[in-house]
């Protein structure tokens, strides 16, 4: 503990996620990104792409799967097939497995962008050492839990929704991680957040990925703007005296990683350790373009 608070750093940073094995950002432009998840070549809406696309029209049209949006709101829409495309089919990374799925929402059972944040997490759980016990709020499909599961950590996952959280352990079993001790939670994480402050429950690492907006299991409303300062200030009760870090997440058109380590360093007044900000962002096969996903902070002791 320290009696001021973390040092903030002055200027943002870029988290790059580059291709791996199965996953690429293959091209971008024209208001769409062209990627690989697998065996898959996918085309899906990204209105920051203003420049024109590198690659022929030829490999966007071979595409197997393209995401038509229904309205301005890119996130809703439908999917269009070249072909007949498995339910769900393996990807991995890292020592992590896990289905890709076409989801409703134009989403993929992942955020490959999150690979940045995955790599950053392992490093923090290996060079603590033992079992630190890790809670991830907002876990969706549990790719980010498993990778800290299997760099030794003892994880708590928590969403609200019961189908990303069967997917969750489904990917747990791909992974051979059932084993592990991880406890698999469906609930409203800030109901769940504000009973483990109750219990006194402390844990030595807190990542925090919310949405924009959400609903609960029991019907709860979730509003970043509005909801997130109280959460943030809930997590911080419960990391541990000598906790290792505090990982924040936002997807959202009108926040930053200025504003998102303005509220780290006001909720962690007293701890020491630094906090770094900025974007995450996915690098472009083969070229110097890359594409700001989401903003993030995140505390270190």
């Amino acid at each position: 503990m320290s009696a001021h608070g973390p040092k903030v750093a002055e200027t943002p940073g870029v988290m790059r996620t580059r291709g791996w094995t199965d996953y690429a950002l293959l091209d971008s432009g024209g208001g769409r990104k062209l990627e690989r998840y697998g065996p898959y070549t996918v085309v899906r809406p990204e209105p920051q792409c203003l420049w024109r696309p590198s690659l022929p029209a030829e490999r966007w049209e071979a595409a197997d799967a393209v995401f038509d949006p229904a309205s301005e709101d890119e996130d809703s829409g439908r999917w269009r097939f070249s072909g007949r495309p498995k339910e769900s089919w393996p990807l991995s990374w890292g020592d992590v497995r896990f289905s890709g799925r076409f989801t409703a929402f134009r989403h993929l059972a992942f955020f490959p962008e999150q690979a940045a944040n995955w790599e950053w997490l392992d490093a923090r759980v290996r060079e603590r050492g033992g079992h630190p016990k890790v809670l991830n709020l907002f876990g969706y499909t549990g790719v980010a839990s498993l990778a800290m599961a299997a760099a030794g950590a003892a994880v708590t996952h928590v969403d609200a929704s019961k189908k990303a959280v069967a997917w969750a352990r489904e990917n747990a079993e791909l992974s051979g991680l059932a084993d592990r001790p991880i406890r698999w939670i469906t609930e409203d994480a800030r109901k769940y957040v504000a009973r483990e402050v109750r219990r006194g429950s402390k844990y030595d690492g807190i990542i925090l990925d919310p949405p924009k907006y959400g609903r609960g299991p029991g019907g709860e409303v979730w509003r970043l703007f509005e909801d997130l300062p109280e959460l943030a200030q809930l997590c911080a009760q419960l990391l541990s005296d000598d906790a290792a870090f505090l990982v924040l997440n936002a997807y959202a058109e009108r926040i930053s990683g200025a504003a998102l380590s303005g509220l780290l360093s006001e909720v962690l007044q007293g701890r020491g350790g630094t906090i770094e900000w900025g974007e995450l962002a996915l690098a472009q096969d083969g070229g110097e373009r890359e594409i700001g996903m989401s903003f993030y902070a995140r505390w270190q002791a």
